[in-house]
């Protein structure tokens, strides 16, 4: 952990291809690809790779023009690449700026990224390819970038840095640690033993009983008793009607036989 970067200082595509650089096995086929690769840097690059910014995600349309322009703010410029296909002549938006000071070089490397051309956010960083040791290009299965949509993202790099692992070992303890203990796992075994016996614990499904389903279903059966004795009132009050009805009745035909 003394010796954790952020950063990657020699690229492995299996450490790249982790969030913490700890994965023991590759999660995608890109990474095996790129495990199995020999890859040799392009010798016919030249200048000085200690002095070289690489510029990715520019606009289709951006000329070596603009980029210079853009770009000689930070210091004099003595070789600049933009890379462009082979057959098509197309620029593929990203290209190699080579300063002549290492000044103009950080600053450019430090004011320089997310800096918006022609309505795209440049990404800027040290070229990877002759100063990073192990090097694999993105088109192998390596590199240091990729998308979300992809599933195939790849970490240790500015734009997307390593994250700090969790020491494990001093977080948690394994299961086989308190068979260690000298008393063989009775302090566990007691300790399971009174959860069991507890009240509310519910040993057939291994959880603990919650205390507001017991209130929901009391809760039910209140409301239930409610609604029946209400219904039973209704009912009493319903025949308490009738039989007044069948009282008034019977006083009405007693007065009409009284008047004959």
């Amino acid at each position: 952990m003394n010796e954790w970067s952020p950063l990657a200082k020699v690229y492995d595509p299996l450490k790249a291809g982790s969030i913490d650089s700890t994965d023991v096995e590759p999660h995608d086929r890109a990474i095996w690809r790129a495990m199995n690769a020999n890859y040799k840097p392009n010798k016919d690059v030249t200048g000085d790779p200690q002095l070289t910014l690489f510029v990715a995600r520019l606009n289709k349309t951006t000329s070596e023009e603009d980029i210079r322009a853009v770009f000689s703010r930070f210091g004099d410029i003595r070789r600049l690449r933009l890379v462009r296909d082979a057959v098509t002549g197309f620029s593929k938006g990203y290209a190699f700026v080579e300063y002549k000071e290492e000044r103009s070089l950080m600053r450019a490397w430090k004011d320089g990224n997310k800096m918006v051309v022609d309505q795209h956010e440049l990404f800027v960083d040290f070229e990877q390819e002759r100063t990073l040791q192990g090097w694999i290009p993105r088109r192998l299965g390596g590199g240091l970038g990729g998308k979300k949509e992809s599933g195939q993202l790849r970490f240790g790099g500015r734009d997307r840095p390593f994250r700090r692992p969790i020491n494990l070992p001093g977080a948690m303890t394994r299961p086989v640690d308190r068979w260690r203990d000298g008393d063989g796992g009775r302090a566990e075994r007691q300790k399971d033993e009174r959860r069991d016996a507890s009240p509310g614990w519910d040993r057939e499904h291994g959880r603990q009983r919650n205390r507001r389903d017991e209130w929901d279903r009391g809760g039910r059966d209140y409301h239930k008793d409610r609604r029946d004795s209400r219904r039973y009132r209704d009912r009493s009050s319903e025949r308490e009607s009738n039989r007044e009805k069948e009282e008034r009745r019977y006083r009405d035909s007693y007065r009409e036989s009284e008047k004959r």
